[in-house]
This record gives structure tokens, sequence and C-alpha cells, in this order.
């Protein structure tokens, strides 16, 4: 810490109870009344080095010798400033620091201590002393702390400007290259140089490593009130600072005075919050202020903020009744970013009596209307009548980089699953929320047959036609292997649907079948046309030992496929007795298909795989052997 010492003098006062006294030996004339204390001194060291008090002493001067008594109640800092006044006139060693250099340059100032009233006066010394103090971090830091206790005096003289300035400075300066200290407070630093710590500028500091990272500095001005945070954010922003950078200092300041940005979001908090039973901190009105002051503070660039930061910052806002602008503003900054956000913190519950349902839909809604607005991704174009892994993405769904619309389709899915048991949660509101998600965005249905299936579960009121609507959400083209066989036997789900999605399901397993059959013919060509080559002498080795390879994978294949194929029969019962009750016609026999090479395999698969019928027509068995897809006549 910087340090000035002034005066010669050894201490010449001593203090009874709220009386001060001077031990020059000289009966005093002169009582100066600051606040509850008393000074009694002598005229003549006062109205040589003060224009004030000359002038006030000059008002009361009498030819009788009486003592003047001398009021200074408004006296910047008060009596701790006025004793250093009094020991600077008396020639009294005194000493200056960071911590007084503000109070005792404004009180300079109030009593108008210039050069005129004698060389090397006090304004001219605390101004001296200033110029090191803003040389180093931590003396500004702390002087423009002190600056609160003596406003507005301290802004009229500069003090305040000038200590955000140096500040500033040092904040946006790279302190890999300039060594500024780094998250060192003097009330926590250590005050010697103990343990390898090493006296620079001003401070002790850790001599092991001068590396710093971007946020050395955020602990430091989180003590800073908010007024003044607020002009030295405006400063470093005006010096050029990162906006990552300033996102990051806001947030830690948020996280210091706004105590309920960490709390969970249960109700039971909720409701104690909104009371203010649990929160004893800093009144609610002053949160609010902070609050707004920080959304507009906060850089406007998408992505600077986390949207875990932004959402929590958006549920405390809701708790403390901010502003229709800061929580707006707050909702299209994470709608920008919305991909980003998870689950566990889009659920803002509803903290109004007169609310509906437990969780703010609205809010979300209106999260993804803006996320809607500014997506710009191209819909993609996909066919999605493909087997199960290449619905996931080609590769069984890991590997693959997902677009934020996929992100956002994949979170709103489940939100409505977790809101969906709320008996309060209209129909309609289910509707416009799920339907802002379009369908190129979800590579498969299985979240949003969920959140169906949950919501009539919860819903058992609704009427048929009700949940056909809702049911026309999802695609049933587009839900896997395991949904399909849920969906197939799910009683929640209106006939029509249940029929859709087995008509699906086996027109996409005849699809796969087929695959399989032309797939293994041509590796029976390969085959025979290798053994042509074995004859005339010109056989290949590595290709026979590729050919055998393949066709024991296949044949793993084949097995795997018709244990599903059983499966999923088994669970979905008789096909003729189904088909009946539904009022189709009976299925047609195969005349004359050749059977492929593997006989018994391909009996398997016949027996278990019933044909589908749709609008009355009827799947030939037949086109299944010649190894094509069924067709609906």
């Amino acid at each position: 810490m910087a340090c000035m010492k002034l005066g010669s003098k050894s201490e010449a006062f001593h203090r009874d109870g709220h009386n001060w006294f001077c031990s020059s030996g000289l009966q005093s004339d002169c009582i100066v009344e600051v606040g509850e204390s008393s000074f009694h001194l002598h005229k003549f060291p006062l109205l040589t080095r003060s224009k004030l008090l000359e002038d006030l002493i000059a008002e009361q001067s009498t030819d009788n010798g009486t003592t003047c008594i001398l009021q200074l109640d408004d006296l910047p800092g008060g009596t701790n400033s006025f004793v250093l006044v009094a020991k600077f006139c008396y020639g009294v060693r005194i000493e200056l620091d960071a911590l007084n250099i503000v109070r005792l340059r404004c009180a300079a100032e109030y009593l108008g201590m210039t050069e005129e009233y004698g060389e090397g006066n006090l304004i001219s010394q605390t101004e001296n002393f200033l110029k090191e103090v803003f040389s180093h971090w931590t003396d500004s830091l702390q002087a423009l702390e002190t600056c609160e206790e003596v406003l507005p005096l301290a802004e009229e003289i500069h003090i305040v400007s000038r200590c955000i300035h140096s500040l500033a400075m040092k904040a946006c300066a790279d302190p890999s290259l300039f060594s500024w200290p780094m998250s060192a407070r003097s009330r926590d630093a250590p005050q010697s140089p103990e343990e390898g710590n090493v006296f620079w500028n001003g401070i002790w500091t850790s001599g092991k490593s001068n590396s710093a990272g971007d946020d050395w500095w955020y602990e430091d001005v989180s003590f800073l009130t908010l007024p003044l945070y607020k002009r030295l954010i405006q400063a470093v922003v005006s010096n050029g600072m990162k906006p990552e950078k300033v996102a990051g200092a806001l947030m830690c300041y948020a996280r210091r005075y706004l105590p309920l940005l960490g709390r969970q979001s249960s109700f039971q908090n909720v409701k104690q919050d909104a009371l203010g039973s649990t929160i004893k901190t800093t009144p609610q009105a002053d949160q609010r202020n902070l609050l707004e002051e920080i959304v507009e503070l906060l850089p406007d660039q998408k992505g600077i903020a986390p949207t875990k930061f932004l959402l929590r910052l958006l549920r405390t806002a809701i708790l403390l009744h901010a502003g229709p602008s800061c929580r707006e503003n707050l909702e299209k900054r994470i709608g920008a970013q919305l991909d980003q956000a998870v689950l566990e913190d889009l659920l803002i519950p509803n903290v109004g009596y007169s609310s509906e349902t437990l969780y703010d839909i609205d809010c979300v809604q209106r999260m993804l209307d803006h996320f809607m607005m500014v997506d710009r991704d191209d819909p993609p174009t996909t066919n999605f009548m493909l087997d199960e892994g290449q619905l996931l993405g080609g590769d069984g769904g890991g590997s693959q980089s997902f677009a934020p619309v996929t992100l956002v389709a994949n979170l709103i899915d489940n939100f409505l699953a977790e809101v969906a048991p709320d008996v309060n949660f209209r129909l309609a509101k289910f509707q416009s929320l799920a339907a802002l998600i379009p369908d190129y965005a979800r590579r498969i249905d299985d979240g949003i047959y969920r959140a169906i299936d949950i919501y009539l579960k919860a819903h058992p009121w609704l009427t048929d036609s009700e949940r056909e609507l809702l049911c026309r959400l999802m695609n049933c083209q587009k839900l896997s292997l395991e949904a399909s066989t849920h969906a197939a036997q799910n009683e929640r789900l209106p006939l029509r649907v249940i029929v859709q999605v087995l008509f699906f399901e086996q027109l996409r397993l005849r699809t796969s079948v087929a695959g399989w059959f032309y797939v293994s013919d041509n590796l029976e060509n390969s085959q025979n046309l290798a053994l042509t080559r074995n004859d005339d002498g010109i056989q290949e080795h590595g290709e026979e030992v590729d050919v055998r390879e393949r066709i024991v994978e296949l044949e793993k294949e084949c097995m795997s496929m018709k244990q599903e194929i059983e499966k999923l029969m088994k669970n979905k019962g008789s096909w003729n007795m189904f088909l009946r009750k539904l009022g189709f016609g009976k299925t047609k026999k195969a005349n004359g298909a050749q059977k492929p090479r593997n006989v018994k395999e391909s009996s398997a698969m016949e027996d278990s795989t019933t044909p589908l019928m749709d609008g009355g027509g009827v799947v030939d068995d037949g086109d299944r052997n010649n190894g094509k897809s069924g067709r609906l006549d």
C-alpha cells in the first residue's frame, strides 16, 4: 500500500472523551466543534493554513480576548478528517494512505487550504499523493470505495472519475504483459512476505507465478456499490474490453448481491422467496433495481452470457417482479440461444396466485417464438422411411452434431413431457407450443410421442376428436422400433393412430427384409463367380475371405432380424383376427414364388411377418419372396 508522511513534530494531541487538546503549553483561544467532538486549539496555526477558518475566526474576533467557537458540522470525513487537518496545521507527523487520502483531500478543499495560505499546503500535498495512489490497482480501488463517504465533493473535484479511469485502464491491460496484481484486495492479502510472496506495486503478490486469467479483477471490483460499479463497467466498455470479460464481471457481481440466483427451482423455495421469509439480505426493491441495471449492462452479442445464467436471471426477475422491459429483454436474449438451454433451468415456476399451471409455459413459448424467428437453418431433405440406424443419423445417432433447431426440438419435447401431468395444462396451449417445432427439426418423434402419451394419461377426459387432434403433432413414420411397439399396444391412442403405426412399422420391416434378400442374392452370385475363377486358376484368396466374412455377418443380421420380428408379432397378436375386426379382406396366397437359397430361414421369416392392408387393399406375400417391398392396391 502506498504511504506518505507529512510533518516532523512529535504527537502533541491527546483525547479526553469527546474533547481533543493540544499540549503546546499555551492556553486555547479557539474551539472547533465537529459533530460530537470539540477541539481546543489556537487561532494562529489554523488561520494561516485555511481560508474558511480565517473567515470564521475573523467574524468572531473581539477585543476582550474571549475564546471563539467555530462550527464545522459539514466537514467531509467528520472528526477523523479534522484530526489530521489539525495535526497538519501544527506540523505534527501524519501518515497518508489510500484509506484516508480521499477524505483528507475533500476536507482540504472544503477548508480552502490552497497555496495562498502557505507553500506546500494540504491541497497540493494530497494531490501529489493521489497521483501515486492512481498508479496502483489496490490503492485506486480502496480510494474509490472511500469516495462513498464524501460524495458529492469527491465528484466535484473529480476524484471519483480519476479512480474509475485508473481502474479501467488497468483492467483492460494485458496482465501477462504488465503483471497487474490479480485477486489481491488489501483486506485479504498477506501483510508480510511469507510463503514466497513479494512486495510489488504497493501490494503483496505471489512470486510463484506471473500468469493471470481474464477474471483476475472480477472479485476485487464486486465490493463496489452499484452506482460506482456501473460507472466502472461503462468505463471498461469504452476502453474496448471484450464483451466476454464484461459479461463475466457482471455475472460475478450478480451472484454476490442476488442470492435468489443460486436458489433451486423448487416450489417450496419459490413460495418462501415470494413471501420474503428466507432471504434476509438486500431489500427486495434494491435487488430488483440491481437486476435491472445488470440486464441493461450486459453486452447484446449472442452467446456472450451463458444461457443458464440468463435463465436464472429471468427466474429471479419474475420473483422480484422486475419491470416488463427487463423480462422481455431477458426472454429475447435466451430465445436467441435457446439451443444451449437445459430442461432444469427451463422449468420456471409460476408465482402468482392466479396462475393456472405450475410452470410458466407462456414464458417458454415466447422464448421459443423468438428462437424460431432468428433461426436461419434450412430444412433438411430427409427420407424418413429408413431403418432404425439411419433414422438416428446414419451411425446409430451418436457422432453427428445436431443443428440448433434439432436441439431445441428435443428440449421442447422434454419440457412438454415434464409439464404434461399438470391437469390445468390446456390442450390448446400444448398444441400451440408443440406446433412451433417444424417437422424437419425432429429426427425421430419419440420425444413428442412420449409427451403426448403422458398428457393423455393425465387428461383421461379428452374426447376422441381431441385425442386425434393431439396425435397429429407426431409423425408415425418417424417413430423408432421401440416407440412403435409401445404405440401399437397403447390403449390411450385413437384406433386410427394405432393402425397408422402398425402399417408404417410393417412397411419398414418388409423393406428391411427385401433389402436383405437383395444383398443375399448378390453375394450368391459373387460366390459363384469366385468358384468359376478358381477353375480358371485366377481366384484371389483375399476376396474369398472377405466374401465368407460378409456371409457370416449377414447370417447374424438375419437371425437378429428374425428375433425382432417374432417379438413384435407376438406383442401385436394375430394379424388375421385384427384385420377381420377392422372389416378388411383376407390375404392372398402367393403362388409360384421361388424360395431363396436358405429355405429354412426364409420359411421362418414368412411365418413371422403377416402383411398389413390399408384402405381395403391387399399386400401380396409373393412380392416379399421376390425381394420387393409391399405394394398397396
